[in-house]
């Protein structure tokens, strides 16, 4: 054997082992600025999950290094940032994107680049379907698994007139759709009789609301979040819009969202949320107690999906043995991981984990907003089957 391949041999194990030894970069993107109430606990969750992996010794002998990026709440800017941590910061994954038109924009730049994306937030099902790619992976419930558990709630209502508010970008419209949808499937004498779609942030409640009450619906499906939500119901409460009227709301029950209502807290609507004051599951306990130990402070829905989202690297990486994309892709199909709501899976058919959600009932209890009657859904069985996943998804 020549000195030339004798040393190229040993180059090789050099730069294996300083692979190995050295740090694991996870580039991060989200709407820092944009969505503070559910990005700080998941900035801090995320923190909290790499220091305890980083006092187990890291992942395969390696440190990991979290670095965020702000996108402003625009995909243009997204886009940037992850471009930057690639090629300048030379990340090892990318993660984050909160608003979906922003998660699709990664998944494409995920797809462009050939570079390992996991989606942690962005609900659009475009992401993991009409718009699926190899490169691209997400943990939170789609919108179609949050509209799977509530239309069969709603169809209990056996109401026949629905109204539907969200905001007008792509998250509002693929929830909106799949829940019209499946409750069509459900009921087939439904009838969607309003429709009010404000822009996201931009919500002219007073008009919004009359004009629902104008249609004289007997129940009304909602996805706003955030600022638009405080405000719809503070002028639904004002105006009596969901006086004698059923609600069927996503996201509402997370306390991002809900913590913000406090004396204005409707009753008895049928939401998907985090009640983290009663679930006494082992995983959940050991979370909830690490989270409050470092923070002085109680969990949010965010706390959960950035501490999983960094777990879920870990363990992808871990399988692998290697941070290498074609090799974390392979780890990641089929890749069962700890979540603080039990075990769940990266389904190799479309990417999609199997996280599930709370689904339960609004109560105002003495001007705290909190969930009753809850149950935890597993995401598994909330999901098309797999011959339906392959029409909906490309091939790729």
């Amino acid at each position: 054997m020549s000195r030339q391949s004798i040393a190229a041999i040993l180059l090789a194990g050099f730069t294996a082992l300083a692979s190995a030894q050295g740090t694991l970069k996870i580039g991060e993107v989200n709407s820092y600025k944009v969505q503070p109430a559910f990005l700080e606990p998941y900035k801090k969750g995320m923190e909290l999950a790499v220091e305890e992996i980083n006092a187990a010794g890291g992942v395969n002998g390696r440190k990991i290094q979290l670095i965020t990026r702000d996108d402003n709440g625009t995909p243009g800017d997204a886009v940037r940032a992850a471009e930057e941590l690639v090629s300048r910061e030379q990340v090892d994954v990318l993660a984050g994107g909160f608003l979906s038109n922003i998660g699709l924009a990664l998944a494409d730049f995920a797809k462009q680049k050939k570079f390992f994306y996991l989606a942690s937030e962005p609900l659009t099902d475009k992401i993991v379907w009409g718009n699926g790619n190899k490169y691209t992976f997400r943990l939170r419930p789609s919108t179609y698994m949050q509209s799977a558990m509530l239309a069969p709630e709603a169809a209990k209502l056996k109401k026949k007139r629905w109204a539907v508010v969200y905001p007008n970008y792509e998250y509002g419209q693929s929830s909106v759709a799949t829940f019209k949808q499946l409750l069509k499937a459900a009921q087939p004498d439904v009838e969607f009789v309003a429709e009010q779609a404000p822009p996201l942030g931009k919500l002219d409640a007073g008009s919004v609301v009359q004009a629902l009450a104008d249609a004289k619906p007997d129940a009304i499906f909602n996805v706003l979040f955030g600022a638009d939500l405080a405000k719809f119901v503070r002028e639904g409460n004002t105006r009596g819009l969901f006086q004698g009227r059923e609600v069927v709301s996503m996201l509402t029950g997370e306390p991002e969202y809900l913590d913000p209502l406090k004396d204005e807290t409707p009753n008895g609507w049928i939401v998907t949320g985090y009640p983290w004051y009663g679930i006494q599951t082992p995983e959940h306990k050991a979370f909830f107690l690490a989270y409050h130990r470092k923070y002085n402070d109680y969990p949010r829905l965010g706390s959960v999906v950035g501490y999983t989202t960094i777990k879920s690297i870990a363990a992808g990486v871990a399988k692998a043995k290697s941070s290498e994309t074609e090799k974390l892709i392979a780890a990641f199909r089929g890749l069962t991981i700890d979540t603080p709501f039990g075990k769940a899976t990266y389904r190799a058919e479309d990417h999609q984990s199997t996280m599930g959600a709370y689904v339960g009932k609004t109560k105002n209890d003495k001007g705290k907003g909190t969930m009753v009657d809850y149950v935890y859904l597993d995401g598994a069985k909330y999901q098309p089957t797999n011959d339906e996943v392959k029409k909906l998804r490309p091939a790729n």
